[in-house]
C-alpha cells in the first residue's frame, strides 16, 4: 500500500458537492464527475467509481491516465496533478518538486512536514496576484481560486513544525482570510455578513500570531465596513474604525488615515457635521507621515480621501458640496473600477438631489456600464439606491430606459 494522498483528500474536503447539499464532494461524486468530463472531452467511456477514487486516496494509484488526471484536476479545481498529490514517479522527492513552484506546492500538500519558507512565499505571492484581479473581475469568479489557496495555507500551517514557517504561514493566512472576506461579502451584494466576519476573525487571529499590526488593523477596519455599509450600524462602524486607527497608529499612518476617513463617514451618517469634519482633518494630517515602507500606502490616497469626503457631504445633505469632489474622484479612479462605480453612483445621487436630471441620467448610465463589468457589491448597492430616487420620474422616457437596464442587470445577477 502506498503513502496516503492527503493532498487529494484536502482537495475533496474543500470542493462542494455537486448535489447542492452543504457537504464536501464524495468519492462517488468525484468518480461520476470525472467520467462525465472524460466523455465530454474524448467521447470515450471510462469506468471510474468510488473504489477507484479510494485507491487514489490510499496512494495505491498515483498516476491515472492523462484524460482522467485532467478531469480530476477540473473536478477538484486545481491547475496541475501535483496539487492533488498525483505524480508519475513514485520516487518523486523534495529535490524534484523544487523545480517549479506548483510542483513543490503539490509535493508539500502531500508531505506537509516538508513545508518551508519558499512554499510560504509562493503562497503569499499567489494571494497577492489574485488580489490584483479584484478591480477587474467579478468577486464570484475569484472566490474559488482564493478559497483554495486559503485552505491550503491553513492545512500547511496546522501541520508546520518549524516556528519560522508557521509564522510565515500565519502572515499568508491573515492576508488570504481578509481577501476572502472581501470577496464573499462583495459576491453576496453585501447581504451576507456572517461569513465575511468569520473570515475577518480568522484574519485578526492570524495577524496577531504573526505580529502583523497593519494586517490586524485592516481586518478590524473591514469589520467596520460591514457594520457601516452592510448592517447599517454607523455607531458600531465608528467604534471599529476608531479601534483600527488605534491599532495602526504607531505602525501605519496610511491605515490610521484610512480608518479616520471611515470614522468621518460614520459621523456623517449620523448627521454630525463638526465631528465628521474633525475626523476628515485628522485623516488628512496623516498624509505627511506616510513613509515609503508603509505597506498600506496604496489604500490611503488622495483619491480615496476625496471619494469618502464626497460621500460624507452626501450623507450630510450637502449634494452641491459633494458634487465637485466626486467629479474629481471619478476621473481619477479609472483604473480602480469597483471604487469608481461607487463614486459614480454617489455622483449620480448628488446630481439627482440637485435636480440636475440630464446630468444625473448620463452619469447613471456610466455607473451601470461599470457595474455590469465588475459586479461589485458596493457599486450594485449604490446604483440601485440611485434607481430608487429616480422613481418619481419613472414615467419619463429617460427614466424608463434606466429602469429597464436596472431590471436587466438584476436578472443577470
Amino acid at each position: 500500500m502506498g503513502e496516503r494522498n492527503v493532498a487529494f483528500e484536502a482537495a475533496m474536503k474543500r470542493t462542494p458537492s455537486p448535489s447542492g447539499r452543504p457537504r464536501p464532494i464524495s468519492r462517488a461524486e468525484v468518480a461520476e464527475e470525472a467520467n462525465r468530463l472524460v466523455f465530454k472531452a474524448t467521447d470515450k467511456l471510462i469506468a471510474m467509481n468510488e473504489h477507484s477514487v479510494g485507491k487514489i486516496v490510499r496512494g495505491e494509484t498515483t498516476w491515472p491516465a492523462e484524460h482522467t488526471r485532467n478531469a480530476l484536476c477540473q473536478v477538484l479545481g486545481v491547475e496541475s496533478p501535483s496539487e492533488i498529490g498525483l505524480f508519475k514517479d513514485r520516487r518523486h522527492n523534495a529535490a524534484t518538486a523544487a523545480k517549479q513552484p506548483s510542483e513543490r506546492l503539490g509535493f508539500v500538500l502531500r508531505n506537509p512536514a516538508s513545508t518551508d519558507l519558499v512554499v510560504a512565499a509562493h503562497l503569499h505571492e499567489r494571494v497577492r496576484q489574485l488580489g490584483e484581479f479584484y478591480d477587474h473581475a467579478s468577486s464570484t469568479s475569484l472566490t474559488g481560486p482564493v478559497g483554495r489557496v486559503h485552505v491550503q495555507v491553513q492545512f500547511l500551517r496546522e501541520r508546520a513544525t518549524d516556528p519560522r514557517v508557521k509564522r510565515a504561514l500565519y502572515e499568508v493566512e491573515a492576508d488570504s482570510a481578509t481577501l476572502m472576506s472581501q470577496l464573499v461579502w462583495d459576491a453576496s451584494q453585501r447581504r451576507d455578513h456572517r461569513a465575511p466576519l468569520t473570515y475577518l476573525d480568522e484574519a485578526v487571529a492570524a495577524a496577531r500570531h504573526s505580529r502583523d499590526v497593519a494586517t490586524e488593523a485592516y481586518a478590524v477596519l473591514r469589520k467596520g465596513f460591514i457594520a457601516l455599509y452592510g448592517a447599517k450600524k454607523p455607531d458600531r462602524g465608528r467604534e471599529l474604525a476608531e479601534q483600527a486607527a488605534t491599532i495602526a497608529r504607531f505602525d501605519s499612518p496610511a491605515l490610521t488615515g484610512l480608518s479616520l476617513l471611515h470614522v468621518a463617514e460614520a459621523h456623517a451618517m449620523t448627521n454630525h457635521l463638526t465631528d465628521c469634519e474633525s475626523a476628515l482633518k485628522q485623516a488628512e494630517s496623516q498624509f505627511d507621515r506616510v513613509g515609503p515602507d508603509d505597506v498600506a500606502a496604496p489604500y490611503f490616497t488622495v483619491n480615496e480621501y476625496n471619494r469618502l469626503a464626497g460621500s460624507c457631504y452626501l450623507f450630510l445633505g450637502q449634494p452641491k458640496r459633494a458634487e465637485p469632489i466626486l467629479r474629481t474622484t471619478v476621473a481619477a479612479l479609472a483604473t480602480k473600477q469597483k471604487s469608481q462605480a461607487i463614486a459614480l453612483g454617489n455622483l449620480t445621487l448628488a446630481l439627482i438631489r440637485q435636480r440636475k436630471l440630464d446630468e444625473a441620467a448620463a452619469t447613471m448610465h456610466r455607473t451601470i456600464d461599470v457595474v455590469e463589468r465588475t459586479r461589485g457589491g458596493g457599486g450594485l448597492n449604490v446604483v440601485f439606491s440611485a434607481g430608487r430616487e429616480l422613481r418619481q420620474w419613472r414615467h419619463e422616457p429617460w427614466a424608463e430606459e434606466i429602469n429597464e437596464r436596472l431590471l436587466a442587470m438584476m436578472a443577470a445577477i
